[in-house]
């Protein structure tokens, strides 16, 4: 696979930290300008996904394994939802932010960041183990030796 690709495994190592503090730039911007749980979870995975591709699917399912997508998926749909029915228990409309903390601005930004917090945390969740699902197909770790050396002596009819 890339074990041997020295110079691309010292790049992702540098690259990895920078691109997931970026999301969570972005996670916790969201609520101020461009950005949000969507973008921010989608840069998130995309962090991880790179780690795969370089250091392959099995080291990468130890530092995130499936039960910790599956977590996240959970998690995250359960936060979502469970703001909305607290602003239901407390009077409100579902998703109504205002009466979740001492003034109505406190609430509507309390209310944002943990559904934008939810969404970020689902939507990280499904892309990696989509990634994940697609990687464990038959060859999907990588590609059979002949076609990793010439990439062209496949197309070849």
């Amino acid at each position: 696979m890339m074990h041997q690709k020295s110079v691309l495994r010292v790049v992702s190592k540098l690259l990895i930290p920078p691109i997931l503090l970026f999301a969570l730039y972005v996670q916790f911007h969201g609520d101020f300008g461009p950005g949000g749980g969507f973008q921010a979870g989608v840069i998130f995975a995309a962090g991880f996904i790179l780690y795969a591709l370089i250091f392959g699917v099995a080291s990468a399912r130890r530092v995130i394994p499936a039960a910790a997508t599956r977590a996240l998926l959970s998690l995250g749909v359960l936060l979502y939802a469970g703001t909305g029915v607290a602003s239901m228990l407390m009077g409100a409309e579902f998703l109504n932010y205002s009466v979740l903390a001492a003034t109505p601005l406190a609430g509507q930004h309390l209310g944002i960041l943990l559904v934008e917090l939810g969404v970020g945390m689902t939507v990280t969740g499904a892309m990696v183990t989509i990634f994940y699902t697609f990687a464990a197909q038959p060859g999907g770790d990588e590609l059979p030796r002949n076609k990793q050396n010439n990439p062209d002596e496949g197309a070849k009819t």
